[in-house]
């Protein structure tokens, strides 16, 4: 291949040129073998070594960086390491920690007397009037099962025509999830579990959440937003979001009767789950860009109210974050990858579904691929000093030009130096990191 070849590859993939200290002095290490992580690390001349090796790079799955971690392990890392978890990123990531964290940063505020926790009464589409956060109502109506049991049931019994969805706390891709619309079909499935609820009894536990039942539409099917949102440092907390997220979509058209309850074809948008129907595209994998989601609804519903949602968006990330980073182990040596789940209903507001500590770096189309690829170009060019060596004492301010395609949700740090009487508020519009 010749140089113009080559520029021509590169570009398609991500930076074309590397600093040449940063092709020869940098050992990783990783158990996640995908061709997106190989090829990064390949491109940039890094050496690859074993775990039990000196390394200045471990890309980890987060049992690797659990048990790295923890007091047993007795490891500790030098100022010249660097891993892509923080030490309890389940925190953010373990559904019903999420919705702990969230809960409890609500209440927090709420003592303060900080605006942020007002309260008003709203009027659910179904007709029922209930009382909302008004700034921080982003997450469905949660309870913890069989901890909260007693709680759902009192909620329930509010709005008995209402769905509510099933997760296991600890599991991803759409496994174990189903959707109920009466007490009785909870029960039955509590008794045919190995252990029946009961509080006193250890056993898995599963978040229930209000179902999201008027989801926007577009081709009469039902998609979520995966977003990936770059974390650097919790205090101060500093994150970047990805521009480059996608819409999934369901291969069957939306339909709320009972008959298609049980259908997760047409609920879950988890591509795990759809690509095992008979509608799904291998071309395109039912994927659509935030680009082009932006663009249809600038043209279908305005551009005014599309800028609101995608303002709503950040909002609603940054205080997930928020809420869960005065528990979050904030170790130096660690950054971390986020991808959030949001469902858009058809009133234009966003809902954290959940959000994932490990998402898929699987390519399941050649625009799958580009992106990830870019994506993981981005973050080492974000979390890596200028000369590219890992460095706990560097003050992790990367230039404009290696942010790439990510664009500057919050940085704490920078936020006190120029706005010490505004940091906490509102309406801030994010900008590029200087």
């Amino acid at each position: 291949m010749n140089q113009e070849a080559k520029k021509v590859a590169n570009n398609l993939y991500g930076r074309v040129n590397m600093p040449a200290i940063e092709r020869c002095r940098v050992s990783f290490c990783t158990d996640l073998e995908k061709s997106v992580l190989m090829s990064n690390f390949e491109r940039r001349g890094w050496n690859q070594v074993g775990p039990d090796d000196e390394w200045n790079f471990y890309w980890a799955s987060t049992q690797t960086c659990r048990n790295l971690f923890s007091v047993e392990s007795g490891y500790r890392m030098n100022d010249n390491q660097m891993i892509n978890h923080f030490p309890n990123h389940y925190e953010l990531s373990r559904k019903d920690l999420l919705v702990k964290n969230i809960k409890r940063y609500r209440k927090e505020l709420e003592r303060e007397g900080n605006p942020l926790a007002e309260k008003a009464e709203v009027v659910l589409h179904g007709g029922q009037v209930v009382t909302r956060y008004v700034h921080l109502d982003f997450i469905p109506v949660t309870f913890v099962l069989p901890a909260d049991y007693n709680m759902f049931v009192e909620e329930y019994r509010k709005s008995p025509q209402s769905t509510w969805i099933m997760k296991p706390c600890g599991k991803s891709q759409g496994t174990g999830i189903f959707l109920i619309n009466k007490l009785s079909k909870l029960k039955k499935w509590s008794r045919e579990a190995k252990t029946p609820f009961h509080p006193q009894l250890s056993k898995e536990s599963y978040v229930i959440s209000r179902y999201i039942d008027n989801p926007l539409l577009i081709g009469g099917k039902k998609f979520d937003l995966r977003l990936y949102v770059l974390v650097t440092s919790f205090r101060p907390l500093k994150a970047y979001l990805f521009q480059l997220g996608f819409c999934r979509f369901c291969t069957v058209k939306y339909d709320t009767s009972v008959t298609e309850l049980d259908n997760m074809y047409v609920h879950l948008t988890n591509v795990s789950v759809q690509k095992h129907g008979g509608d799904y595209n291998n071309i395109h994998g039912g994927k659509m860009t935030v680009q082009n989601l932006r663009l249809y609804l600038e043209g279908t519903k305005g551009r005014a109210v599309t800028d609101k949602l995608f303002s709503a968006i950040q909002w609603l990330i940054v205080h997930s974050l928020k809420g869960v980073s005065s528990v979050m182990a904030n170790d130096r040596h660690c950054f971390e990858c986020y991808g959030y789940d949001i469902i858009i209903d058809n009133q234009l507001k966003p809902w954290l579904v959940e959000v994932n500590a490990s998402p898929s770096l699987t390519s399941t189309t050649v625009n799958d691929r580009i992106l990830k690829y870019k994506l993981i170009d981005n973050i080492l060019s974000v979390v890596f000093p200028p000369d590219g060596v890992p460095d706990v004492r560097w003050n992790k301010l990367p230039s404009a030009e290696a942010l790439g395609n990510f664009d500057l949700l919050i940085d704490e740090e920078l936020l006190e130096k120029e706005e010490p009487s505004s940091s906490s508020g509102r309406g801030t519009k994010p900008n590029k990191a200087r």
